[in-house]
Parts: structure tokens; C-alpha cells; sequence
């Protein structure tokens, strides 16, 4: 996969697991924040409050660089790790699933749990829309009204999204375009006369 794409879901999903009467809830969500993990967590922990775990694993960040893995009372790795192995091995990120288990009275051995988790993991992500993102950068342009032309030119031609754009007596844009192209834009930009073109922040 290129540098600047990576791959998330398009929206919540949900799936059931069954294994020896005991019940697999299992919950995945777009998130983009460790703040927004911990609304979805605890919203299931208020709604399934008599659940006998809640375990989940989560990844964020275009390379999926901050992650989290939670066994919620399972036996050490038995839960959060296969969760969090799904996630890896379907190169998702910005994602958190949850797999809130109702114990059927039959255990599981540790064996069967890896496995019961790992099927529900992939039970969700095969219920969810898989998407490709890329990995934008922002580039503010600031130019006068002379240059204007010449600016809107570069910007037909590369396509990159206008974010923001205010025309006063200084003109200034906000353009978002993928990594592997920013360089080229920025270039493009500082090129022309009148103009001037900085990276602001990485998206």
C-alpha cells in the first residue's frame, strides 16, 4: 500500500458470535480520538451493564502508531490481543471494536476463547465498509490579487480540496491534498510571483 493511504471503516457495524452458549456482542467504530473511544466504551458499558466482559483493542493514526489492547478480566491475551490482531492483519486503523461477551455457563478454555475473540473481530470488520483513505497534508497559499490568475491555475491543475479561502486585500487559501503531492503543490505555488506557500499542519 502507498505511503499516503491507509485503511479505515466507513461507518459503525455491529455482528454476533455464538460459541458454547456463551454470547459474543461485537461492536466496531469509526473513531479518530481517545476521547471518542471512551464515549463509545462507555456507552456500552451503561448499556450491556450485566455483561461478563467488555474487551476491546483499537488502533489510531494513519500507521496505526497509538493502539490499545484490553482483556477486561479474560485471561492475559486472550481477548484484546486478537481483537487487536484482526485490526493488524486487515491493516485497519482509526478504528476500535468492542466484543462485549454474556458467559454461557460452559468456559472456553484458553484456546477457545483466542479463537472465539479473533471470530468476532472478524465477524465485525467483515460486517463493516472497508475504506482507503489518504494521509493529507494543508497548505496555506497567501497572494495578492495579482497573482490571483496564476494561483487558481496550479489549483486547477493539481485539484487540490479548498479547506478555506478569504479574499481581502491579501488573498488567502487553505488547500488539502495528499502527502505524495504536497511537495509538487508547494513548489508549484512558490513559484509563482506574489505568492508564498507553507505546509501548516499534517492531517
Amino acid at each position: 500500500m502507498e505511503n499516503d493511504v491507509y485503511r479505515t471503516i466507513e461507518a459503525d457495524a455491529e455482528a454476533l458470535f455464538k460459541e458454547k452458549s456463551s454470547k459474543f456482542l461485537c461492536f466496531a467504530y469509526h473513531v479518530t480520538t481517545e476521547e471518542q473511544i471512551r464515549e463509545r466504551l462507555e456507552v456500552l458499558y451503561k448499556k450491556y451493564y450485566d455483561a461478563t466482559h467488555h474487551c476491546y483493542a483499537w488502533r489510531l493514526g494513519p500507521r496505526g502508531e497509538t493502539f490499545r489492547a484490553n482483556d477486561d478480566g479474560e485471561p492475559s491475551s486472550t481477548a484484546g490481543k486478537p481483537i487487536l490482531g484482526q485490526l493488524l492483519s486487515h491493516e485497519i486503523t482509526d478504528c476500535l471494536i468492542v466484543v462485549v461477551r454474556y458467559f454461557g455457563g460452559t468456559k472456553l478454555g484458553v484456546s477457545g476463547l483466542i479463537e472465539a475473540y479473533k471470530t468476532s473481530a472478524a465477524e465485525v470488520i467483515a460486517a463493516a465498509e472497508v475504506v482507503e483513505r489518504t494521509v493529507d497534508d494543508r497548505i496555506e497559499v497567501r497572494f495578492s490579487y495579482m497573482a490571483m490568475n496564476e494561483v487558481m491555475r496550479v489549483i486547477k491543475d493539481m485539484q487540490p480540496k479548498i479547506v478555506e479561502q478569504c479574499f481581502d486585500n491579501l488573498c488567502t487559501m487553505t488547500l488539502s491534498i495528499r502527502q505524495s503531492q504536497s511537495e509538487q503543490l508547494l513548489t508549484r505555488l512558490s513559484k509563482v510571483e506574489g505568492a508564498q506557500a507553507e505546509i501548516v499542519t499534517n492531517n
